[in-house]
């Protein structure tokens, strides 16, 4: 299967009203505000190597709004982000052979992706409300037209500098292609309880219960050349995760610099109440009785003058008896690709096929003082349930300048082959 996507992401800045600042009166709330936005075109091919599949497109043009007033009450803020995607009638007349995964199968969506009121100082912030979330396991999955939310409470304290704790509890979110929050994720189906969330993974029946969203608890830390986070995430009645990464570069001061990394994946859940357990929902054709899931992987290379080059490997242990025979359990990230694994691709990655290994190497540069990047990576899989397969990946990213400051042109492409189920008509 060929997938290539040309992203003309007009990312063109529609203005901002003023700098934020402490308001003193109530007009100031306002008009000491922040005001800025996006302007996209996105269109997305599926090609596949066989007559029996029908080739799948998209094309999608959007805005994405966002509004903050100045702070008042010694950090108070509120902010919202309004979100619009339209195909201009360019969607296919045929459903199959329209791509879903970029808008859907209607020719708009919009929706309101942010409304939350802040409290924020040097050392604390709370954040309640509909939010971008920016987490390894949850977050805004921003790789199409529009981005993922969340209903929820965030609260983090910055001890030190370089030094965060934060606290999550999500009760309802909206897809990439939902106009609302609901209580589900990608392992329900599409149209889940009136939902329009197109191109998660599934597994679930239209029976199954809502779920009840998630709460997570992790800290980040950052000082010189050492990075490293720890979360927990308990994603209520699918599965308890824990996730650590940690990774270390080596300043040489001379432009070359080494660098390593290494994750580790922890999940658990059973019980009655588990959905994937209590639907017998068969994860990659393997049901079961509870949910067990390792992964571990490295990353090493060099950043160079304006690039980095590294190789890449993860790899899921297979669990007898487990949902999906070990697979992981990702409620907002399946099937999207929006995993931290360091072996993902542009559409799948060891998320979407189960338990096995990859590698992965990876090359990136830029030019003319970084207005045009270039990356290229090759990933290969070997999995337990899903066979064996490859994918050839090409990005490339134009910045421009001058009068057109702030407009990007990007295009995408990948070609997957092989594996069991993964790519019709390309089976070697």
């Amino acid at each position: 299967m060929r997938n290539k996507l040309v992203a003309a992401a007009i990312a063109a800045v529609l203005g901002t009203l003023s700098h934020g600042a402490q308001a003193d009166t109530l007009k100031d709330i306002f008009t000491q505000g922040h005001v800025d936005g996006e302007l996209r075109a996105y269109n997305f091919n599926r090609m596949y190597d066989t007559s029996t599949v029908k080739d799948a497109s998209a094309f999608s043009g959007a805005a994405l709004f966002n509004a903050q007033t100045a702070t008042f009450g010694g950090g108070f803020s509120f902010a919202g982000s309004l979100v619009t995607a339209n195909s201009f009638g360019s969607q296919s007349h045929d459903p199959a052979a329209i791509d879903t995964t970029l808008m859907g199968p209607n020719d708009s969506v919009s929706a309101l992706s942010q409304a939350y009121v802040q409290y924020k100082s040097s050392l604390l912030l709370v954040r309640a409300g509909y939010q971008y979330l920016n987490t390894p396991w949850m977050g805004s999955s921003d790789s199409r037209v529009l981005p993922a939310s969340y209903n929820a409470m965030l609260v983090g304290v910055t001890p030190v500098k370089g030094w965060d704790i934060f606290g999550l509890r999500s009760f309802g979110w909206k897809s990439r292609t939902s106009s609302g929050y609901t209580s589900d994720n990608l392992y329900y189906p599409p149209t889940y309880s009136g939902d329009s969330m197109f191109g998660g993974l599934g597994g679930l029946p239209v029976t199954a219960r809502q779920s009840n969203g998630a709460w997570a608890l992790g800290t980040t830390y950052a000082k010189g050349g050492l990075k490293g986070q720890a979360w927990y995430y308990n994603f209520l009645q699918f599965a308890r995760m824990g996730y650590v990464d940690g990774s270390y570069t080596f300043k040489t001061g001379t432009g070359f610099d080494p660098f390593v990394a290494a994750q580790y994946v922890t999940e658990s859940g059973s019980g009655a109440d588990n959905r994937l357990v209590q639907n017998n929902a068969a994860l990659f054709g393997v049901t079961g009785g509870n949910v067990k899931s390792r992964a571990w992987g490295v990353d090493a290379g060099v950043a160079i003058p304006n690039g980095r080059v590294d190789v890449s490997y993860n790899k899921i242990s297979q669990e007898s008896g487990a949902v999906g025979g070990g697979a992981i359990i990702s409620p907002y990230t399946a099937a999207y690709a929006t995993d931290p694994l360091y072996t993902t691709s542009m559409i799948r990655g060891l998320v979407e096929q189960g338990p096995g290994h990859a590698w992965k190497a990876k090359a990136a540069y830029n030019l003319f003082d970084n207005k045009l990047q270039l990356v290229a990576a090759y990933a290969k899989y070997t999995t337990e349930l899903r066979g064996n397969s490859h994918d050839v990946y090409f990005d490339v990213i134009y910045n421009l300048d001058g009068y057109l400051k702030g407009l990007s042109l990007r295009n995408r492409w990948e070609r997957s082959t092989g594996g069991t189920g993964l790519n019709p008509g390309n089976q070697s």
